[in-house]
Formats: C-alpha cells, sequence, structure tokens
C-alpha cells in the first residue's frame, strides 16, 4: 500500500499521453468514420521534429527555454504529415467501401515507419531525448519527475481547450454538424473537406505534445515507438466511447492506471506470480478492454457516432 500513491501517478502520467493520442482517433472517427491506424506514426514524427529543433539548438541550451520551440517543432511536422496524409491517402478513398481506407491506413504506417527508419539519420537505433535535470517534486506521497509535469499539465490544458472549441466556436459547430450529417452540413453551407482536414490537423497536434511527453519521460525516442502507443491510444479511445472526446482521455487515464495497477500488483497475487511485471503490461491493457466491451459495448462513456446506414 505504500507504493500506491507512486503507481497511481504512474498510470495517470502514462494515461494522459494515451488520452492525448486517443483523441486524434476518436476525432477522426467521429467524422467521417476510418480508423486512422497511421495515427501512431503521426505521433512518431512528432517527437523527431521535437528533437530535430533541439538539435539545431545551440549546444547548452537550457531546455526550459528551448522546450515551446519543440513542441511547435514537433506540431509543424505532426500537422504536415497528417494533412497530407488525408488529402493524398484519405480523401481520394472517402466514397470506398471502409475496407479500402482501412488497408490504406495500415499501409501508411508501415511506409511512414520506414521512411523514419531510411532517412532520418541514425534512425535505425533509439535516439537520446532530452530530460529535464533536477529532484523529483513528492506530492501526495508519489515521486513526480520534472518531465512527468509536462504531460500533468498539457493534458488538462488541451482539453479544457478542445472542449471550449467545439462548443463556442464555429468550426467547432462545424465540426458537430458534420459528424452528424455531413450530406446536410454541406447543405447548409458548412466546408466539410475544411472540418475533416481541421479534425485531422488537431489530432495530429495533440499526439505531437504527446511525444514530446514521451520523450521527456523515457529520455529516447525511436522509430518503433509509435506502433505499440498508436495500439494502446486506440483501445483507449474505444475503451472511453468511439467518437467522444472526453471518453478518449478518460479512457487513457483508466488504460494507464490499470496498466501500472497489473504491472505493480499482479505479481503479489496468490498463482498469478507469471502474470506481473512490465512483460505483461500489455496483455492486462487488451484484458481491461476485452472485460469493458462485454459489459459496455459502447464505452465508458458511451458512443457518439451517428449512423449513416
Amino acid at each position: 500500500m505504500n507504493e500506491l500513491p507512486q503507481q497511481l501517478a504512474n498510470g495517470l502520467i502514462l494515461g494522459a499521453m494515451y488520452g492525448l493520442i486517443a483523441i486524434g482517433y476518436t476525432m477522426v472517427y467521429g467524422i467521417i468514420q476510418l480508423i486512422n491506424f497511421a495515427h501512431g506514426e503521426i505521433f512518431m514524427i512528432g517527437g523527431f521534429g521535437a528533437l530535430t529543433v533541439y538539435l539545431w539548438m545551440p549546444a547548452g541550451s537550457n531546455l526550459l527555454a528551448i522546450a515551446p520551440l519543440m513542441i511547435i517543432g514537433g506540431v509543424i511536422c505532426s500537422v504536415a504529415v497528417s494533412v497530407a496524409a488525408e488529402r493524398f491517402a484519405y480523401r481520394p478513398l472517402r466514397t470506398a467501401p471502409r475496407l479500402a481506407p482501412l488497408i490504406t491506413a495500415i499501409g501508411l504506417s508501415l511506409a511512414l515507419q520506414q521512411a523514419i527508419w531510411k532517412w532520418y539519420p541514425n534512425a535505425t537505433k533509439d535516439h537520446p531525448f532530452p530530460q529535464f535535470k533536477g529532484d523529483a517534486f513528492g506530492i501526495f506521497g508519489a515521486n513526480i519527475q520534472r518531465g512527468d509535469l509536462f504531460v500533468l499539465i498539457a493534458a488538462p490544458v488541451c482539453m479544457i481547450a478542445l472542449g471550449l472549441f467545439v462548443s463556442k466556436t464555429r468550426s467547432g459547430r462545424g465540426m458537430q454538424a458534420t459528424s452528424q450529417d455531413p450530406d446536410t452540413a454541406k447543405l447548409m453551407g458548412i466546408n466539410t473537406d475544411r472540418i475533416i482536414v481541421m479534425a485531422f490537423a488537431i489530432g495530429a497536434a495533440f499526439a505531437a505534445v504527446a511525444a514530446v511527453a514521451y520523450g521527456l519521460k523515457n529520455g529516447q525516442i525511436g522509430f518503433r515507438m509509435g506502433f505499440i502507443m498508436g495500439l494502446k491510444a486506440f483501445t483507449a479511445a474505444v475503451l472511453g466511447g468511439i467518437g467522444n472526446i472526453y471518453g478518449a482521455m478518460l479512457g487513457g487515464v483508466v488504460l494507464g492506471v490499470a496498466e501500472s495497477l497489473a504491472t505493480g500488483y499482479m505479481s503479489d497475487v496468490p498463482g498469478m506470480d507469471l502474470f506481473g511485471g512490465g512483460a505483461w503490461k500489455d496483455v492486462w491493457a487488451f484484458v481491461l478492454l476485452i472485460v469493458v466491451l462485454l459489459l459496455r459495448p459502447q464505452g465508458l462513456l458511451g458512443e457518439r457516432v451517428a449512423d449513416r446506414a
């Protein structure tokens, strides 16, 4: 029990990253009902964009001072690739059977991963990522590293900003209308193509923020990191309720906390000592998903996807 605050803090930090990435999945699916499996690689590209900005800075630069520039660089790279993917890979297939864009998304995921591996310098091995120096903060009995504070602050700020954008702005209301009925939205004068591009861009920007948080936490990034993080984020989106923005963040937090607790305590359960530790954390994440979908198929907060059959 003495370790419980630390395990909860670890799960909250991990879940916040999952939630930021999951928002990209749920926004795109909520509007055009596309599972963008390349979103994990958009996350990965954001991390390399931020790292590139850091490497361009003079040696010995203060990380706190250049962190905003790193975030901006990561966001620009992620948004550019995501918008290009929507325009050239997904838009021509918008009226095609759903299997076609799904296969395209998987192929695009592999292509982006291999592109970074091939053309980014020394990407065949993990790159060191800068970390904040200094002692950890003690909060409610848990030690929080300085880099982890970034995602704990960024996640709620991004969520509040997105909630206000969707509910208060004209473009946000256009997103809601397009998600309900894109054909009727067009008749009402809404540029649905612009709305869809905006959804891809916002999701990519959040993924880039999560990538910076990932690098600050782990001290390294690699071209493979997008696959498992993207898969977990998609799980979080389904767990919270696909198409539900707040559900994506909730699903990420629940998934992260469950994963952390299972990793820390499963070995102490009689007869379950073989199923604890970090090697089984991915397994327990999907066990949780299966249980929730069996008991509540629409997710924790319910789906928000219009029936267009």
